[in-house]
Order: C-alpha cells, then structure tokens, then sequence
C-alpha cells in the first residue's frame, strides 16, 4: 500500500454518518437519478470504469470498498490523499448501498459540467442523438458503440435517460468519458411565441451546424441504410428513438431524411441499442475506416 494511504481510509461504524449520504439507497433508480443530479454526482463501480473516469479528469468525492479491495484500488484512490476511502464488511456495504458491492469499489464523483452543444458541434462529422431513451442499459449500450465506431459526439434530449446513472456507466465500460456529450435544452425545436422565430435549438441547431439529419425509423418514406449516402461529404446526425414508442412525430418531420435497417425473417426492427451500431459501422465504413 503508498505511502499515507492509511491515513485516507475510513472505517464504516455508523450507517447514518452524513459522510455516507451519496451511498445510501443505491437500489432506487428514481431516487437516485434525481438526487444525483441534484447533489451533482455520480457513480462510478470497479476498477476499470473508475480509472477511466479518473483519466478523463473527473473528481473523486469518496470511495466506498470493503476490507478485501484495499490494495486492488490504492493505485487509484492514492492518487488523491484528500479524498476519504471508506472501507467496511461487506454486509455492512450491502445493507448502506443496497445491493453486494461485487465489482469491488464504487467512487462518488463530481458530476463535471456540460459544454453547450454549439461546443460540440463545431469540428465534429458523425453525431448520435439519443431521443427519450429510457432504459439506462441502453444508453451505456449505446455510448459504447459510439466510442467504438468513431461517434464525434453524443447529444441526448431532455427526457432521455442520465449517461452518468452507474448501470449506463458500466454498461458503457467507462466510454462515456471518451465520448463528447451533452444534454440538450430542447428537441425537437425551442418553445417560442407564435409569430416569433424559433431559437436555434435540438434539430434547427444541427440544420445551422452544416448537418444532414437522418432518423432510424419504420415509416413508408424510410431509405434502405444500405442505398443512403454516408460519405465524407455529409456531416450526419443519427436520430434514435425511445425504445416503446419510436421517434416522436414532430422529429419525424423536422429531419433530413428517414432510413431503416433492412430485416430478414419477420423480424421488424433491432433493438434500439443495436440499431445504433448498425448504423454507427456503416457510417464508419463508408467514412473508409474499415
């Protein structure tokens, strides 16, 4: 173990200790999506994903691991001797967090803060817009392929699930701190007054940023992905939509172009998170990436 490690760990005696409040209750998503936001955190859990966040300059409030882990993660936690490390039987971790803490370690980070999507925008070709998904599997899913086949940047809509939530981190194997995203204001259009011109926002601000955008979706105006244009002379934006009930209508009407995946034995549709590889790697082989 370094040098002064010993001097950061902290041993769990009292579940109700105010220092552990970012750990209680892990179990309840709704709970924990809104008080994570509000107290500006996340989660980040094992050694993988929290080196990766670590890498991508992300803040450690705390670690949380029990007595097993200690030497696994001091090459991590020793990189910050401010931070408490707070260690305890494994029991005493599952009835805090609510849930067997197998994956070794969690770390409580400083939720880092957003660049406007304009930031992103400028430079990038090959963009994914996360429409209203919901699952938090499908999210970490989907930034996963998106670092893996070259995705510029990630933009997610105002109802769409947290990337930061710890299921769609570690889904995402810590991609989600390799991939530029942010959240933005509005989809697919800005709220503005009849009569007044519409800020740029959602669509209109992909359409002003040089932007082609295509939406994956089973309509009668959908183009084979295999017969649509996906070259180096288009900046493509992909819009996928929320896994029930597809893209709303108003997307529908404001993008570029529809396409579909084609499909073979009955079968209509791929998930949503596979969809977006699909569609990533064509994209990426048409950009001549192999």
């Amino acid at each position: 173990m370094p040098d002064g490690a010993a001097a950061q760990l902290v041993t769990i005696t009292d579940l109700e200790d105010p220092a552990l409040e970012d750990y209680v209750r892990m179990t309840d998503v709704r709970l924990r999506s809104r008080v994570e936001v509000e107290r500006g955190l996340f989660m980040a859990e094992s050694f993988e994903v929290i080196s990766r966040a670590l890498d991508a300059g992300a803040v450690p409030r705390s670690f949380l691991m029990s007595e097993k882990w200690i030497e696994r993660f001091a090459p991590l936690y020793a990189r910050f001797p401010d931070v408490p490390v707070f260690v305890g039987e494994e029991p005493l971790i599952e009835q805090l967090t609510g849930f067997h803490l197998h994956r070794g370690a969690l770390a409580a980070m400083q939720r880092p803060v957003l660049p406007s999507a304009a930031e992103l925008l400028e430079g990038a070709r090959t963009v994914a817009v996360l429409e209203d998904i919901v699952d938090h599997t499908n999210v970490g899913a989907m930034f996963r392929s998106a670092a893996a086949l070259g995705v510029d940047a990630v933009l997610v809509t105002p109802r769409c699930a947290d990337p930061l939530y710890r299921r769609s981190i570690r889904v995402s194997m810590g991609t989600v701190f390799q991939v530029p995203w942010t959240r933005l204001e509005a989809w697919p259009h800005a709220p503005h007054p009849p009569g007044e011109p519409a800020p740029a926002a959602g669509v209109d601000l992909l359409h002003e940023a040089g932007f082609d955008v295509l939406a994956l979706a089973l309509t009668d105006q959908a183009v084979p992905l295999d017969e649509v244009d996906l070259g180096p002379d288009r900046r493509v934006a992909f819009v996928l939509g929320t896994e029930g009930h597809g893209l709303q209508p108003s997307t529908l009407a404001a993008v570029d172009q529809h396409v579909i995946i084609p499909m073979a034995g009955g079968v209509d549709s791929l998930n949503v998170a596979a969809a977006s590889a699909v569609v990533l790697w064509q994209r990426r082989a048409m950009l001549g990436a192999g």
